[in-house]
C-alpha cells in the first residue's frame, strides 16, 4: 500500500512512518522544503501551496500535520497559527486530493479531544457534542474541512 502522510517527522508521524515501512508498505512524505526524492511530496500550508500531481496513486493518506500547541502561551497570534495550519491546512489537502483522477480510496485526519472542551471528570464518548471555547471551535471547524471529501467517496 502506498501512504502519503504529513506531519510524518513528528511523534506519531516518525513512528506510524517506521512501522509502515516494517510491514512493507510506502510511505510517502508531505514537506515543506525541497523534496529529496521519490518519498517526500512538496506543500506550504500556510502559503496555500501543494504539489497535487505528486499525490496520484496513493491509496491512503494520513494526516497530522499542525503548529506545535504545546510550544508556549497560547497568544491571539499563536492562536491564528494553530487554525492556519490545521483548518487551512486540511482545507489545502483535501482540496488537493479532490482534484485528484484517482484519489486514495481512506483519509485518516488527526483530530483532538479539545472537541469536547472542558467537562471536568465527565465520561466522553464519541456520541457527545462539541463543547465551547477555542479549541472545541478549531477542531469543529479542523474536523469539518473534511467534508469535500465526501463526494468523492474517499472515506
Amino acid at each position: 500500500m502506498k501512504v502519503l502522510i504529513s506531519g510524518a517527522s513528528g511523534l506519531i508521524g516518525s513512528a506510524l512512518s517506521a512501522r509502515l515501512q516494517i510491514d512493507r508498505n510506502e510511505v510517502v512524505r508531505l514537506v515543506r522544503y525541497p523534496p529529496q526524492g521519490e518519498g517526500e511530496v512538496f506543500w506550504n500550508p500556510m502559503s496555500g501551496s501543494i504539489d497535487a500531481i505528486g499525490m496520484e496513486g496513493m491509496d491512503a493518506v494520513v494526516h497530522l500535520a499542525g503548529e506545535n500547541i504545546a510550544g508556549g502561551r497560547w497568544t491571539e497570534k499563536r492562536k491564528q497559527r494553530f487554525r492556519e495550519s490545521r483548518v487551512g491546512g486540511t482545507q489545502l489537502l483535501c482540496s488537493a486530493l479532490a482534484q485528484l483522477a484517482v484519489p486514495p480510496r481512506v483519509l485518516v485526519c488527526a483530530s483532538a479531544i479539545g472537541y469536547y472542551g472542558h467537562c471536568g471528570d465527565r465520561l466522553l464518548n464519541e456520541e457527545d457534542g462539541a463543547g465551547e471555547g477555542f479549541l472545541a471551535g478549531l477542531v469543529r471547524d479542523w474536523e469539518g474541512a473534511t467534508e469535500v471529501l465526501a463526494e468523492k467517496r474517499i472515506r
